[in-house]
């Protein structure tokens, strides 16, 4: 049986990107069921080697040639012919498909155009409204961009897919040598990596996140600073990993030794690492923390609560999901004290959502005298939310679904359904 051939074009698959990680698990599923294949244009990293290369164990089905960028014009032509996939399958931020769309005309006469959709808060972007009608299928990352493709463009065909994380990575530490290698992590943390720190019960806070602006890394470790100079600065430790001289970012070493923290009370891990080690940190951590000023998603959060840790973030974007069911509360949710209209000439308008210092800092001395009772409800509450709301099969069996559907839908080359090659316009 002729499988049916997807183009993916996004972060680099086997990247440890959010974007990447999640075109990762969407390919894996669909190869699992032996109908699919794929090639995929692996964008947005700098390689060591530009040759296209196979992914064991899937070999021929699962092809990747690495890019600069996420492509251009004669790239998509030349694989569209020599390849002749049956879908065009995108993912990430539409300011990185402009381009794409210009040629949608050319794309669409023979197959379809699937884009997985990220876009972080309003107001509704009618700028982008060309973007949705150029296409033949959108997937949402979340409740927020859902909402919005359907504002802008209620006449395209949309679906709600969230994220997932998978769960034989990110899960709570549940045997006892798992729960020892974790007690000696965490000791590493709260005691032998201090001089004077001494405090073996302080508080861990985990930030896993890339250094960049909207990240508000710098922000971050200015206020806990002066959190820990009213609460005493041994009662708790921030844990941050990330490119610490990220150039989109902050030079958060400078800012640690500027301001005194650098006794234990701000830690950075730099390294890469496998997602199993990334896992123990989450499971060391009492609170994960995300106070982004724009976050689509905010995969570290998700990851968190699937290792039962609950969480403190900014209530935008797709963390206000995530920290509640619009009932119970894993973690706390911080509103936004300010939302500022910010934009540039590709997006002429966002809302940037700011929280202020104070509810912050309220919200860390309430992590720090949190009863056992109450955590445990964080906890366990979190734990379901991801098994009801955020299943790893659950996103699974929806790609699936929803890409059988897609291809009996549209067809492609000869079997080319549902696209008009022409319009008709009405002149007054």
């Amino acid at each position: 049986m002729k499988k049916t051939k997807i183009l993916t074009i996004s972060d680099h698959p086997l990247s440890p990107s959010g974007v990447g990680t999640q075109t990762r698990y969407f390919i894996e599923a669909l190869l699992k069921t032996g109908r699919y294949e794929f090639v995929c244009i692996g964008a947005a990293v700098k390689h060591q080697d530009y040759r296209p290369h196979k992914v064991s164990p899937w070999d021929d089905e699962w092809r990747i040639f690495p890019i600069d960028g996420y492509g251009n014009h004669e790239i998509i032509r030349s694989v569209l012919q020599k390849e002749r996939p049956d879908v065009l399958w995108f993912m990430t931020d539409p300011r990185f498909y402009g381009w794409l769309w210009e040629i949608e005309n050319e794309i669409r006469t023979n197959v379809p155009m699937v884009y997985y959709h990220v876009w972080d808060n309003f107001p509704a972007p009618v700028f982008n409204r060309n973007f949705y009608c150029s296409t033949d299928e959108v997937a949402c990352i979340s409740k927020v961009t859902h909402e919005i493709l359907k504002d802008v463009a209620p006449e395209v065909s949309s679906y709600y897919i969230p994220h997932a994380v998978d769960p034989e990575v990110f899960y709570m530490a549940k045997t006892l040598e798992e729960k020892e290698a974790i007690e000696q992590v965490r000791k590493r943390i709260t005691i032998d990596s201090t001089v004077n720190l001494k405090n073996k019960n302080k508080k861990v806070f985990f930030w896993n996140n890339r250094n960049a602006r909207r990240k508000q890394s710098g922000t971050l470790i200015w206020w806990f600073k002066e959190f820990l100079d009213e609460v005493g600065h041994d009662q708790a430790t921030l844990l941050m990993h990330t490119d610490a001289r990220d150039p989109h970012g902050q030079d958060l070493p400078h800012l640690i030794e500027h301001l005194g923290v650098n006794d234990g009370q701000v830690l950075l891990s730099t390294e890469k690492i496998e997602n199993k080690h990334l896992a123990n940190m989450y499971n060391v951590a009492d609170f994960t923390i995300n106070i982004s000023d724009a976050e689509g998603f905010g995969l570290s959060t998700l990851e968190s609560l699937s290792c039962g840790t609950p969480i403190i973030v900014n209530m935008t974007g797709g963390l206000q999901e995530q920290v509640t069911d619009g009932k119970n509360w894993f973690g706390w949710g911080i509103q936004p004290s300010s939302k500022a209209v910010i934009g540039s000439l590709q997006v002429p308008y966002i809302y940037e959502d700011r929280i202020s210092q104070k509810d912050f800092s309220d919200i860390l001395k309430k992590a720090l005298n949190i009863s056992n009772k109450a955590y445990k409800k964080m906890l366990t509450g979190g734990l379901k939310h991801i098994e009801d709301h955020y299943s790893f099969k659950s996103f699974e069996e929806k790609w699936i679904k929803t890409m059988d559907e897609i291809v009996e839908k549209h067809g492609s080359w000869s079997t080319r359904k549902n696209y008009k090659r022409w319009h008709l316009l009405e002149v007054a």
